[in-house]
């Protein structure tokens, strides 16, 4: 496969595209003390992002009427008891993983 110097502009580009709107907010904020009401705010949003992914790849439309992937659902009910359980971002991912990969086994 040929590399030209155009392509690394491309993908040096892109890289930069994708991190400036993740560091920039983080230089600004560094130095400001927020209010709590922001904080707690805050701490929804990863929430809010993971049960919109896994909801959104839980349900499906057939035409007009909806389905539901039951493997994820399974997969769903410990690792949501996990999650309130532990309150740990990785226990939780473990556990969701760890129960799709059992369940697409066998099944």
């Amino acid at each position: 496969m040929n590399t030209s110097m155009t392509m690394i502009w491309l993908f040096a580009g892109c890289a930069l595209v994708t991190l400036l709107p993740r560091i920039i907010p983080f230089i600004f904020v560094r130095s400001v003390r927020m209010p709590d009401v922001v904080l707690k705010w805050l701490s929804y949003i990863p929430i809010c992002i993971l049960s919109a992914l896994v909801i959104e790849s839980m349900i499906s439309e057939m035409g007009d009427q909806i389905a539901i992937d039951w493997s994820t659902f399974i997969a769903l009910i410990p690792t949501l008891a996990v999650a309130v359980w532990t309150k740990s971002l990785s226990a939780t991912v473990i556990v969701g993983v760890v129960c799709m990969a059992v369940i697409r086994l066998f099944m």
